[in-house]
């Protein structure tokens, strides 16, 4: 099995930051009233700024693809062209359409030679399982290098005009047009971008590179009902109702294709099955927890940060605070691309050695999955 590493990453981060007092601004309000939730998430999250793919009106000014293949491309140059990629592997939990795949779409817009492709379609774990598609297809010899990336475009799923069909139906039942809470706290949340990574079976000639040791990844489906979803509706048994077996007047009165998180399931499980995991596999790994020099967690928001950090305490796998690196607060939630985000503005503060290690920890709410990482510093 061949060694596997990071020569090189890049990002793409669309537009100015985004300013807090100016994200309704560009989403827009509902029904023409202001979000009632917006400064308690705002408050939560800690989140300062983020990117928007819209312009000052709502416009689109980048597609999910032009991103993510902006990314890519930065990847490239003249000692190592794009004309030598051979596996494309993409994640995201907003593609532009549902066919043909966001890794396609991306392929087209980079005209570069017929390479391998793979998408992967979720919540945050999908940026890390096209992560591990490129380290295997590397580690057992089908390919010497290989590009994996995450990039989002949520915001304009997250425009209030998506919205306002539901607000009018709730006014036609004489109800209080205000969405539900649900929808309304990942409109604050979320945030747009790309990242790209390359991998390859040697590592750079000069400089440092990253050895990717090992990935892990788990779907805790099996026990634990949805809890964030989109183009579906919840039905109070936990069960969900897709798109497909709706009207498309049911799409606008319920904002069936808005994101939507149950947080009452997000508070119980997404720290405690986390914990279990890593737990696992500083046991199965035999971590030496004093030797993790950085940790990656991609926080949805910094009000897990500290719940993350006393849960892994009590279950005996604690990892210092002053050893976790994150950037949420700069660059936002961009879910698949957060993972990648953090890695790239880590290896470009200087702060990194040989021999040192990192551990990424990617937690996604959609089911309840984790994945996690083991990187060596080279």
């Amino acid at each position: 099995m061949k060694e596997v590493y990071i020569t090189r990453l890049s990002k793409f981060l669309p537009n100015k930051p985004v300013e807090n007092d100016e994200m309704e601004s560009i989403l827009g309000m509902v029904d023409g009233k202001a979000s009632r939730a917006r400064l308690k998430i705002l408050g939560n999250n800690k989140i300062k700024t983020r990117y928007y793919s819209l312009d000052n009106e709502g416009n689109s000014t980048h597609s999910n693809a032009e991103m993510t293949a902006n990314a890519v491309s930065q990847l490239f140059d003249e000692k190592f062209p794009i004309s030598k990629l051979q596996l494309l592997a993409c994640g995201t939990t907003s593609p532009d359409q549902l066919l043909p795949n966001h890794a396609a779409m991306v392929h087209g817009i980079l005209r570069c030679q017929p390479v391998e492709l793979i998408a992967a379609t979720g919540a945050c774990a999908a940026g890390m399982q096209a992560f591990k598609y490129a380290w295997m297809s590397i580690r057992c010899g089908n390919t010497s290098n290989a590009v994996s990336t995450g990039s989002e475009k949520f915001s304009s799923w997250m425009l209030a005009r998506k919205f306002q069909p539901e607000a009018e139906n709730l006014k036609n039942l004489d109800e209080n047009p205000i969405i539900a809470f649900e929808k309304d706290f990942l409109r604050w949340m979320l945030s747009d971008g790309a990242s790209a990574a390359l991998f390859q079976d040697k590592p750079n000639e000069d400089g440092l590179s990253l050895r990717v040791d090992w990935v892990e990844i788990l779907s805790y489906a099996n026990e634990l009902e949805t809890c964030m979803y989109a183009g579906a509706i919840k039905n109070a048994d936990g069960t969900t109702k897709g798109w497909i077996d709706m009207t498309p007047d049911e799409w606008g009165h319920h904002s069936v294709f808005s994101f939507k998180q149950d947080t009452r399931l997000l508070g119980k499980n997404i720290v405690p099955s986390g914990a279990v995991m890593w737990k696992e596999l500083v046991e199965r790994h035999n971590i030496n927890l004093d030797e993790i020099d950085f940790f990656l967690p991609h926080l949805s928001s910094e009000f897990f940060r500290l719940k993350i950090e006393e849960e892994i305490s009590r279950i005996g796998a604690p990892i210092a605070l002053d050893k976790w690196f994150t950037n949420l607060a700069n660059v936002g939630n961009v879910g698949t691309a957060s993972p990648y985000l953090m890695l790239e503005e880590l290896m470009n503060t200087g702060r990194l050695k040989k021999g040192q290690k990192i551990v990424l920890m990617v937690p996604e709410s959609a089911r309840f999955s984790y994945a996690y990482a083991h990187i060596t510093v080279v």
